[in-house]
């Protein structure tokens, strides 16, 4: 593991995953890049893995966007290997088999906004700050800035990624970039509050939810009903189902009695 990726596990299969370069706002370079992906892609291998969050180490940032170094040394080559590896940051977790909660401390900017939208729930602190900068040097915003649309609109969209303006977390809440804001005393509380819902949950509905709500993404409506019926159908593959209805059942008959 590298030193700029930090994951910590507990014993009810909850991962976090943070950018460990709080003196330089968890910017995002190449080998951090890559060590995130594979960290976040061994963690998927794990059958026993319930929910992932992902963070920044300090308070000032969740991840600060990408390595304006590392960005003024491209060129049209290299370049593509770079935004490539930003794509995959956001790819691994859309295809993490489970839910990803972003845990955002402070700033999201650029790569490290692209990398928040790929989770699936996102809470903020009422400090945290948001932008796509990058037309400021230069370059369009690309790979999971695609993703915004489907979450805030395309008119804030095109506010965000024409004008590099920043917005704040009342902002981003009004638009629906961010599903929480909390104090910073309370960011922790309210990761766990979903956490632990998360984990109250069947593993395998959990699992088989995140798999649907990705198909959903790219299919017609008629077809994701479709695609619901058969996962349905596949949960009494195990006895998930019949047992935590079971036992439903029997807490509603003990509060009748």
């Amino acid at each position: 593991m590298s030193e700029s990726v930090l994951v910590r596990r507990d014993a009810r299969g909850v991962a976090t995953i943070s950018i460990n370069n709080a003196a330089k706002a968890n910017r995002l370079g190449m080998e951090t890049m890559k060590a995130f992906v594979a960290a976040v892609s061994a963690l998927g291998e794990d059958p026993e893995l319930r929910v992932l969050v992902v963070t920044g180490e300090g308070d000032r940032a969740f991840m600060g966007g990408a390595n304006l170094f590392e960005l003024g040394e491209l060129n049209q080559v290299t370049a593509r290997a770079f935004i490539t590896q930003v794509h995959l940051m956001s790819k691994v977790l859309r295809d993490l088999p489970v839910p990803v909660v972003a845990r955002v401390n402070g700033w999201s900017l650029g790569a490290g906004l692209e990398v928040m939208a790929a989770c699936d729930m996102r809470v903020a602190s009422d400090n945290a700050m948001f932008g796509m900068p990058e037309v400021k040097v230069g370059l369009p915003s690309v790979v999971e800035a695609a993703l915004l649309p489907q979450l805030i609109g395309w008119g804030r969209t095109k506010i965000l990624l024409y004008t590099a303006e920043n917005i704040d977390a009342a902002t981003a809440f009004q638009w629906g970039l961010v599903e929480k804001v909390v104090a910073p005393a309370d960011l922790d509380a309210a990761v766990a509050h979903w956490v632990d819902a998360i984990v109250d949950a069947g593993p395998r509905a959990i699992r088989l939810q995140k798999e649907l709500i990705r198909e959903w993404e790219a299919m017609p409506v008629n077809d994701g009903i479709q695609a619901g019926i058969r996962s349905l159908a596949r949960a009494y593959e195990t006895d998930e189902p019949t047992r935590l209805i079971g036992a439903t059942i029997a807490r509603l008959r003990g509060r009748a009695g």
